[in-house]
């Protein structure tokens, strides 16, 4: 019997696959601030087709490594945790008490989903799923908040009540949203 996934194997598999061709590539197309680097927020140069693979292969992982995941500085590390979330919440076999556990992670720890990739790969499949059957609130909470990422996830998750039909609250959100100045949450 093989032990769990851990995210300190995480890290240093994707640890291997560093290049710096790939970092070259994320610095033209992710914004940064010259005058302002955030030391919680770093790439390290790992195409993102090989985080969503090492993220398959370490979808077994707990909910308490994935949280260490979504510590690390390293930003493709968190993607590599929001991708295992999303793989989770996405599994046929995850009962609602699951995705639960993956939103309220995912909403705990909104500090760490902090630019407009990392929403778009967990929000959808885990904030959506979890609540489209439930109360909506929090995402009227979110959409009025002062964290653009925040905002984003509101209206990302309400994509899985669209797949479902089901377009009140997207039309809702977006018209608090309407008037956003933070242009990544207009796309």
């Amino acid at each position: 019997m093989s032990e769990p996934p851990t995210a300190a194997a995480f890290l240093a598999r994707l640890d291997e696959h560093r290049s710096d061709e790939e970092l070259r590539k994320y610095q033209r197309y992710f914004r940064f601030d010259a005058d302002d680097p955030d030391p919680d927020d770093h790439f390290v140069g790992v195409r993102m087709g090989t985080v969503f693979a090492l993220a398959k292969e370490f979808r077994a992982m707990g909910l308490d490594e994935i949280e260490k995941l979504m510590d690390s500085p390293v930003h493709e590390a968190r993607a590599g945790a929001m991708s295992i979330m999303e793989k989770k919440a996405r599994d046929k076999r995850a009962t609602p008490e699951d995705v639960g556990a993956l939103a309220e992670l995912y909403l705990r720890r909104h500090d760490r989903v902090n630019n407009w990739d990392l929403v778009d790969l967990a929000a959808f499949h885990v904030v959506g799923r979890h609540l489209r059957e439930r109360p909506r609130d929090m995402l009227y909470t979110l959409a009025r908040s002062e964290n653009p990422w925040e905002r984003r996830t509101a209206i990302v998750a309400t994509a899985h009540f669209i797949a479902h039909g089901d377009l009140d609250d997207t039309f809702a959100l977006s018209e608090i949203l309407l008037e956003d100045d933070h242009a990544l949450v207009q796309k």
